[in-house]
């Protein structure tokens, strides 16, 4: 029995690698294809094997699908006439496919048909047969599929196969991919221990998580195998840990981009008013909205453009943002300055009223905001993942701060601005409106927080609670940076999203964020006006 299966399965890696050299291989005429399907219903397993390798041989591009079909237990011979047919139970009948041609049959009753039967042996030599003609086909992604493939099952019998791949291939990366599903499969055979030494150096250069998984079991093994798998361990956990603090960086990066965005605004209308603005994360829930709205009228309106929605619903969320500040600030605020309680109680108040007014036209649930084409998808970096998402967040929270320090440091506008933060007296009495500076600021800084909306759409729930999840950690950043400075601002942000991702795999999410902020606190005590504090003399009186 062990030579009989022996046998049928060199006869069918002879058939694939025949296929494989001949590659100028001519599709075989519907008749003689006929034949060879109609092989495959053979009386025992053994024969379905040879028809298998048959077909193989054939060369035929149609052979792949068919093979597919019967591992897949959808090959069926009708006891009549002994055609063969793909069939899909419908009914009392089954609703046949023709394998050659694929048009459709007439419906086949189901007990005038029997189904082409497959074990466990016969499903792993159509894996290696369907694996064999994908590894010479000319499309790079089915050569790439298959050896993903042989990579996963590391069958010792696909190793010819591969051998013949790896000389024909031109692409280097799906070579490299072929090499590696090679050493996989050196290592589940029983080849000699210098081939395996061998094998395991080419395994630990590729996908360190995937390697682990092949050397671990051969790192108890006695002898000069086992030494090199534990060695190939130990360099593959180190470069694992190397990429986990890149990781841990990156994605930093990344959380401190989204929270500098929410606390660039506050920075502004915080640091040159002195109003806590407790409403600031109702800014940046009315700039998701807006983005929402602009998506929906482009929906609706002019479809082609949703791959623009992001770009016209920044300054419209800015717009928005913005009016909503200068009418809180003209209307409220402007009557509390110098009372910092009453100024919090009632930023608070206008927050709720923003939620239920948001809650009454849009409802109490989330609403779908889209991500255009270019923010789909994600890429590799060496052993990590990123998504474009995160990647234009970065790039655009970094775009919005040069703008802001060119309107600060190079307006009439950030004069004014700066002027008023310094000494407001001082600028009052050079004849700058204070009132008006103040509504321009807070208006400024609300817009900000506006087109932070439109970029944290992306990335988070759109809901009219958007805006508390960042409230806490905006003051954190500006308190952590310094009050009215820019560039403190950055660099808290940043530090903040960095040291929250490497706290987290040791303290959780919740206890990270709270070390975070005791550690926030300790430092306030030593430095109460942050890393950058403001110059002036009336701030330093």
């Amino acid at each position: 029995m062990q030579f009989t299966r022996l046998l049928s399965a060199l006869v069918l890696m002879l058939g694939i690698l025949v296929h494989a050299v001949g590659s100028n291989a001519q599709t075989v005429d519907d008749g003689t294809l006929g034949l060879l399907i109609q092989a495959l219903a053979g009386e025992n397993f053994d024969d379905t094997t040879r028809a298998v390798s048959d077909l193989v041989k054939s060369g035929d591009p149609r052979a792949s699908s068919i093979l597919n079909a019967l591992s897949a237990g959808d090959l069926y011979v009708a006891k009549a006439g002994k055609t063969v047919f793909i069939g899909k139970r419908d009914g009392s009948d089954y609703a046949a496919i023709d394998p050659i041609t694929g048009s459709k049959l007439a419906p086949v009753p189901r007990s005038a048909a029997e189904k082409i039967k497959v074990n466990n042996r016969l499903r792993r030599d159509i894996a290696a047969a369907i694996g064999g003609l994908t590894l010479m086909s000319d499309k790079a992604d089915e050569r790439r599929s298959a050896a993903e493939a042989i990579l996963k099952t590391r069958d010792p019998e696909s190793i010819p196969l591969l051998d013949k791949a790896i000389a024909a291939e031109k692409d280097a990366s799906i070579k490299l991919l072929m090499n590696q599903a090679k050493a996989a499969a050196v290592l589940n055979s029983g080849a000699t221990g210098e081939v395996k030494i061998a094998a395991i150096a080419e395994v630990s250069a590729g996908n360190s998580r995937d390697a682990l998984g092949l050397l671990t079991p051969l790192a108890g093994v006695e002898g000069p195998v086992g030494e090199a798998a534990r060695a190939a361990i130990d360099s593959i956990n180190s470069k694992l840990a190397l990429w986990n603090g890149i990781q841990n960086i990156v994605y930093g990066l990344s959380l401190g981009s989204v929270l500098l965005l929410a606390a660039i605004g506050l920075a502004i209308t915080f640091g040159v008013m002195g109003v806590i603005n407790m409403a600031h994360g109702e800014m940046v829930m009315i700039g998701a909205y807006t983005t929402f709205v602009v998506q929906q009228i482009i929906r609706t309106s002019a479809p082609g453009l949703f791959d623009y929605s992001l770009l016209i619903a920044l300054p419209a969320a800015f717009l928005a943002s913005g009016a909503i500040g200068v009418v809180i600030e003209r209307s409220v605020i402007r009557f509390l300055y110098g009372r910092p309680l009453e100024t919090l109680l009632a930023t608070w108040g206008i927050s709720l009223v923003l939620q239920q007014a948001i809650r009454s036209w849009f409802g109490a649930s989330n609403v779908q905001v889209g991500n255009p084409s270019w923010m789909a998808g994600s890429f590799d970096l060496g052993l990590l993942t990123l998504t474009w998402s995160r990647l234009w967040i970065i790039v655009f929270a970094l775009a919005v701060f040069a703008i802001l320090q060119l309107l600060l440091k190079k307006t009439m506008l950030g004069l004014r601005m700066r002027a008023v933060t310094q000494n407001r007296r001082m600028a009052s009495s050079m004849g700058i409106r204070t009132p008006w500076v103040d509504a321009l600021t807070f208006g400024l800084g609300s817009g900000i927080a506006g087109i932070a909306g439109v970029a944290l759409s992306q990335i988070d729930n759109v809901s009219p609670n958007l805006g508390q999840g960042y409230i806490i950690d905006s003051f954190m950043v500006v308190v952590f940076g310094g009050v009215g400075n820019l560039w403190g601002t950055l660099v808290g942000a940043m530090s903040l999203g960095i040291a929250n991702k490497f706290l987290e795999p040791f303290a959780g999410a919740v206890l990270g964020k709270i070390l975070v902020l005791v550690l926030i606190i300790l430092f306030i005590q030593k430095r109460p006006r942050g890393l950058f504090a403001l110059k002036g003399r009336a701030i330093e009186a």
